[in-house]
């Protein structure tokens, strides 16, 4: 006989949650959800993966110490997230997913070695992971020449297209182009001081937005451009230069823990968003968790997602992930396209009818995500998604007010003429 307070145990309520979180998703959106009956395995797995009768194993590889922990939690949360409620809805072609968990500890040679680990010994079906583009950029050959698949999410500077790589993030010229237009059409900026973190993402971003800005907003100029390490605390000289550069945009590309210092010092040295229009691509509601909403409130950051977004999905998935991790957890941009990630393999598993890498490169362009939180997305032939850009203005509560949308979807264009 059962005991009725069986109920009442702690997983017993997490599985329900769980459960009510996924039937709360517009599950219709999406070609494949249906429960699929398990094929042998000996069709489905051709390459020797992790796969058996009843269970396909994958990999997540994020940084869960280090200076990038602060924006990769959320991540790793929203991979495990959309991992428990496909698990809930039967798995993927009949196989529940189990996941293998490594830390690349915010160090790239960490990440390469993690990756091979995965891919080699493991033999991982696919990889939920990175967030810099150091990393992304440490771990590609690797997958290149292990035939791996690795779903990507954070927005970043574009330049590349792989086989083996789903970016679920924006590539720059939908991040960062139509934020600028924006910013010189709303807010007549002409000058612009560019502020970044040290390494290849902030880097490529500020000279694809110098080029926009020098050759495509008319009557516009860069007056100021600065780098500093990973992990950099001390931004008062920089905070000098921009007082006497005056600029009318300050255009951020700062990340991990360094924004915690850089917006806290901004705001002490009278650097506040009734005197200075500031507009981040790399600030997301994670971080302003750690850098405090009063230190960022009124300024502006360029995301395709926003926690505060106003449609079914996005509620849908904010309550599950709250049910999950917490009333007061946040959600940022890099969060949400984390959580893409398992679904959009699914839906390539199922079209392809395999775990095989190639097959599930193959099908993969062309899906549709009528289910994500930021509203729709497809997966263009480069590997990059099709969606739109939003411009949020961070409130004191830690949030972000919608303020622009684009109107359509915007092309994933990872090689824009003109600015390589």
């Amino acid at each position: 006989m059962t005991d009725r307070n069986d109920d009442l145990h702690p997983d017993s309520m997490q599985r329900r949650r769980l459960l009510q979180g996924a039937a709360a998703l517009p599950l219709a959106g999406l070609s494949g959800f249906a429960l699929a009956q398990a094929a042998p395995t000996a069709k489905v797995n051709t390459t020797k993966l992790a796969v058996t009768d009843t269970e396909v194993t994958v990999g997540q590889l994020h940084s869960g110490t280090g200076t990038m922990a602060i924006s990769e939690t959320g991540s790793i949360q929203a991979e495990q997230l959309a991992i428990d409620q496909i698990n809930a809805m039967g798995g993927v072609l009949g196989r529940k997913i189990k996941v293998i968990k490594e830390d690349g500890a915010s160090d790239w040679p960490t990440f390469a070695e993690k990756s091979k680990k995965l891919l080699v010994n493991d033999r991982v079906a696919c990889v939920f992971g990175c967030w810099t583009s150091a990393s992304r950029k440490a771990v590609l050959p690797i997958f290149e020449k292990e035939n791996g698949m690795l779903y990507y999410p954070t927005f970043y500077e574009g330049l590349e297209q792989s086989k083996n790589v789903i970016y679920t993030g924006q590539e720059a010229t939908q991040q960062i182009l139509w934020g600028l237009d924006w910013a010189a059409k709303e807010k007549k900026a002409k000058t612009y001081f560019l502020v970044g973190s040290d390494y290849i993402w902030p880097r490529t971003s500020m000279k694809i937005g110098r080029k926009h800005i020098e050759g495509h907003l008319a009557g516009s100029k860069v007056v100021g451009e600065e780098y500093y390490p990973l992990g950099h605390t001390n931004f008062n000289s920089l905070i000098n230069k921009i007082k006497v550069a005056k600029p009318d945009c300050i255009f951020v590309a700062v990340v991990g823990g360094s924004n915690v210092a850089f917006y806290k010092q901004l705001k002490a040295a009278g650097v506040t968003a009734d005197k200075q229009f500031l507009l981040t691509i790399s600030v997301t509601e994670d971080e302003v968790l750690g850098i405090g909403g009063e230190n960022m409130a009124g300024f502006y950051a360029s995301m395709k997602y926003f926690q505060s977004l106003d449609n079914a999905n996005n509620k849908a998935f904010v309550s599950a992930f709250r049910a999950k991790y917490g009333p007061t957890a946040v959600i940022g941009d890099v969060t949400q396209a984390g959580y893409l990630g398992p679904w959009l393999w699914k839906a390539a598993v199922e079209k392809a009818g395999s775990f095989d890498v190639d097959k599930i490169a193959a099908a993969s362009a062309g899906i549709e995500l009528k289910t994500a939180p930021e509203g729709y997305v497809k997966v263009h032939e480069n590997h990059h998604l099709w969606s739109k850009t939003r411009i949020g203005m961070a409130q004191a509560d830690g949030q972000f007010k919608v303020v622009a949308e684009s109107p359509d979807l915007i092309e994933p264009n990872p090689f824009p003429k003109g600015y390589q």
